[in-house]
């Protein structure tokens, strides 16, 4: 049993279905809802201002869909799609879902899906426990088939999100490890490692050059030569941080 409440956010564009998964989650008194949206934009604006721990997202919606309001976000929260439409179901996984439940929603399968999240909480639970935040001069172990590496948290620039994996970039090598952006970022000293977008987590030591971007927004281009995106939103942290 998980010690705190699961803060949940429906979004989807039919008020019956909304109303349907609400009565089904009466079943489930760790997960709290804080609010719906009956679009991706009002489900961007809510998960901005409420900070979900969880999405129940529809896939189809008038404005755009559910892969689109995902790709919005700087951090994504835990995803359980919900939909009539069973052939996104490979695209779904793509964006780390933790499941994928078809209209009319059966109760066996909702409560999989939770049980799914407690097992997930748990194990993030235990492994944040066992161990602490990293220092940039901590020394890390990259295993990348057969390739191996021991780094200093210090020379590596970047992170990418690739699915369930990330890419590590340091010198001229570019390992996938078997770790979410999310997770990484649990471990990763704030002060030396920013957030940039939905799909790069930078170490602000080997920013190479700033530049203002599109809608407010920043281009970093790092020592190796990348060139990433700094959302709007995340730039406003990034000058506040960077402050005097």
């Amino acid at each position: 049993m998980i010690s705190r409440l699961t803060r949940a956010l429906i979004i989807d564009d039919e008020r019956l279905a909304r109303n349907e998964l609400r009565r089904l989650l009466k079943e489930f008194p760790d997960i709290q809802i804080v609010g719906e949206a009956s679009n991706a934009q009002e489900g961007l604006e809510q998960i901005q201002s409420l900070e979900p721990d969880l999405l129940f997202l529809d896939i189809q919606m008038p404005d755009k869909t559910g892969f689109e309001l995902l790709e919005m976000l700087d951090k994504v929260p835990t995803v359980i799609f919900t939909t009539a439409y069973d052939e996104y179901a490979l695209k779904a996984f793509e964006f780390n879902a933790l499941d994928y439940l078809m209209k009319p929603i059966e109760p066996r399968r909702l409560a999989d899906a939770l049980q799914k999240l407690r097992q997930q909480e748990e194990k993030e639970k235990q492994q944040l426990l066992g161990r602490g935040v990293l220092s940039e001069n901590d020394q890390v172990f990259v295993k990348d088939g057969e390739r191996c590496w021991f780094v200093k948290l210090y020379d590596i620039r970047l992170f990418e999100s690739a699915g369930n994996y990330a890419r590590v970039y340091f010198g001229q090598n570019k390992p996938l490890i078997l770790k979410s952006l999310n997770a990484l970022e649990e471990r990763l000293d704030p002060r030396v490692f920013f957030r940039a977008n939905r799909k790069h987590i930078v170490n602000l030591r080997h920013i190479e050059k700033i530049d203002p971007y599109f809608n407010g927004g920043l281009l970093l281009e790092m020592k190796g030569g990348e060139k990433i995106e700094v959302s709007r939103r995340q730039a406003v942290k990034f000058k506040e941080m960077m402050s005097l």
